[in-house]
């Protein structure tokens, strides 16, 4: 059964929209989706109903300046000011409404790309309050590089103003993904090998537009944070850790950032990380042309770790 609803976001303006996929019968476990940067929670359906027949609940909320949450003008926007911290809570406030509707079910956040360093800062803020974490599409950039992005997005906002779309930022990030596919057929062939996959994010009104220099700044705080090692010490060891990505990500550095994040983990103590890297695979493993096998997946190391 599909529902939909909302709740106040962090920053006092909005509701964020959410939308809850339950099971027929007893839940098995919730897992919380939590979306990456130009998306929103109704692409993620499918898999959503796969986990249903799993037993599992799933729910997730349209971020801010995202999906059915963002206000016409707002989409690629967080805020002018400490946007990470906002979509954080945000994040962390779900994670309390559908904890205290299913009190006694085991509770999995499930972060895909810009929503996996999102996780990764829940990890690190909210310790112990998780019973496993999947890290879709992840990846982590060396902090020189971090740092000169977050700069150069920080002026062009102070400059520009934080509503700013610049072409510049975009062709050094999201814009630089394609190069390894030319020739390619369209502007996102990073995203998936599966074309009608690829066709059907571009026809989305919801998936094109492009992020605003304070978002991509705010992402680069993210990444800041979510790196450095007394941060990466707070998180609770005994929380299991799944990641998973396409070794053709370039999100995830072909493979090597997917295996940098697997590295932090480890060296900050914890104790149960699984990660799969899959053959030919792009960003959106849910969307590529395996992705029942990518599901299959899935759900064995969910009924693995939380089934009951």
């Amino acid at each position: 059964m599909r529902q939909e609803f909302s709740f106040p976001s962090a920053d006092g303006r909005h509701d964020i929209h959410a939308v809850r996929w339950s099971p027929e019968g007893e839940v098995r476990g919730v897992v919380q989706i939590v979306h990456g940067v130009s998306e929103h929670m109704e692409r993620y359906s499918r898999a959503a109903e796969f986990l249903n027949g799993r037993g599992f609940l799933v729910c997730g909320g349209d971020h801010l300046g995202h999906g059915r949450t963002a206000r016409p003008g707002e989409y690629g926007f967080f805020a002018a000011r400490n946007g990470w911290e906002l979509v954080v809570r945000d994040v962390r406030r779900l994670r309390e409404l559908e904890g205290a509707r299913c009190p006694d079910a085991p509770y999995v956040m499930l972060g895909h790309s810009m929503g996996s360093f999102l996780t990764r800062s829940y990890l690190i803020r909210w310790p112990g309050t998780l019973d496993g974490a999947v890290l879709s599409g992840t990846g982590q950039e060396p902090a020189p590089v971090v740092a000169a992005g977050k700069w150069t997005a920080g002026l062009l906002s102070a400059l520009r103003g934080p509503g700013y779309v610049s072409p510049l930022i975009y062709r050094m990030s999201l814009g630089a993904y394609n190069r390894k596919f030319r020739p390619s057929r369209t502007p996102v062939d990073w995203l998936s090998r599966d074309g009608e996959e690829v066709d059907r994010n571009l026809a989305d009104p919801l998936c094109r537009f492009q992020p605003t220099v304070s978002m991509f700044r705010d992402i680069m705080t993210g990444l800041q944070f979510i790196a450095r090692r007394e941060h990466l010490a707070r998180m609770d060891p005994g929380t299991p850790v799944y990641l998973f990505s396409g070794d053709q990500d370039p999100v995830g550095s072909m493979g090597e950032g997917v295996r940098r994040v697997e590295g932090m983990f480890r060296r900050a103590g914890c104790r149960d990380v699984t990660v799969r890297l899959y053959p030919g695979g792009r960003h959106e493993m849910l969307n590529e042309i395996n992705r029942q096998e990518v599901m299959e997946d899935l759900a064995r190391w969910l009924e693995d770790r939380v089934g009951n």
